[in-house]
């Protein structure tokens, strides 16, 4: 049987993608002819065949659709295990990328990036915002080092360590009824209130879907709906509406100009976790820089109802047999780096 290569992968993937021949060999850069070829060659291979041409467009058979994320999968693993091996040969250049919820950029990430700053001048930060989906996809195709948000899609490829407790709350503008009340406030108070939900592709959005026994959606009058929370801000400042947050993202600027009041009964925290790619082997600077993010969290001191929970026995997550880290150093795993500092 002719062997088949990862260019066999690629090309097959392209196609899938376009759904085109033309258009796939324009992607990589072939010649049509070569990459019709190299279909043919898959399809003898394996013994079936991948695509069937319509007079529009090329459509994958059954069978190729059903193989397409296995081949996806090996093709990125493949390219993220090369791109590791680089950045542990340049030391990533001096340079380490992070993605992060924009709460955590402001409450811990901004304060360790300064201390880090102090003791390593030379090397370059890139730093990215966004939900929980684009951070946890941002690590998975390597995109990133790291990323801090809460658990979405929880991909089996990344690693989850979490590190901080963060409670739900009630946030509302100055004027609103409710900051005339005083004492604790329980879910069932804010039965009958014009309530702002989060969408379901947020992290916050998420985690309040998974708990329908808080009765949020049925008590409140659900109108209207966000994506951020920059347009949570937005849309609090038209007055009159509450909306339900974690601590940290009330305690971060814009939404810190509204008043915030935890939840009780029950008291509701997500788990704001430090991501990486399964068994990623970290340059020297990732780990110099996870080793600060770690002090810097467990010497949190400012975060109003917030509680770390990073475990100081959490099991160390070695590398595989034999594998080294930049400059014959052992690699180190995401839980290896959490427990030695």
């Amino acid at each position: 049987m002719r062997k088949l290569s990862l260019r066999h992968l690629r090309c097959f993937v392209a196609i899938a993608d376009t759904g085109s021949f033309t258009l796939a060999a324009a992607r990589l850069f072939h010649t049509q002819s070569s990459l019709t070829a190299t279909i043919q060659q898959f399809e003898e291979a394996v013994g079936l065949k991948l695509f069937d041409r319509t007079t529009r467009r090329v459509v994958m058979t059954e069978d190729a659709a059903r193989f397409k994320p296995v081949a996806e999968r090996i093709l990125r693993d493949f390219d993220n295990a090369i791109g590791d091996l680089q950045a542990i040969a340049k030391s990533q250049r001096g340079h380490v990328r992070i993605a992060a919820a924009p709460s955590m950029i402001i409450q811990i990430l901004t304060p360790a990036l300064a201390e880090f700053r102090r003791a390593y001048p030379s090397i370059t930060v890139s730093v990215r915002d966004g939900g929980s989906d684009k951070i946890e996809r941002a690590v998975l195709e390597g995109e990133v080092d790291f990323g801090l948000c809460s658990r979405l899609n929880n991909y089996p490829e990344l690693d989850y360590v979490p590190i901080l407790a963060d409670p739900f709350g009630v946030i509302f503008p100055n004027d609103h009824p409710l900051a005339l009340t005083n004492g604790p406030i329980k879910w069932s108070d804010l039965a009958g209130y014009d309530y702002i939900g989060l969408t379901g592709d947020t992290g916050i959005g998420a985690f309040l879907e998974t708990h329908p026994e808080l009765g949020l959606h049925e008590k409140t009058k659900l109108y209207d709906h966000v994506s951020s929370t920059n347009s949570l801000y937005a849309m609090l400042g038209l007055g009159g509406k509450i909306s339900v947050v974690p601590s940290l993202a009330a305690q971060a600027s814009p939404l810190n100009e509204f008043k915030f009041r935890e939840l009780c009964e029950p008291r509701i925290t997500r788990e704001i976790c430090l991501i990486t790619r399964h068994l990623r082997s970290f340059s020297v600077n990732t780990r110099r820089i996870l080793e600060v993010l770690i002090d810097t969290v467990r010497q949190a001191r400012h975060l109003n109802g917030v509680e770390v929970i990073l475990d100081d026995s959490c099991p160390v997550l070695d590398p595989p047999d034999g594998e080294e880290g930049a400059a014959g150093r052992p690699a180190v795993g995401i839980r290896e780096a959490v427990a030695s500092v």
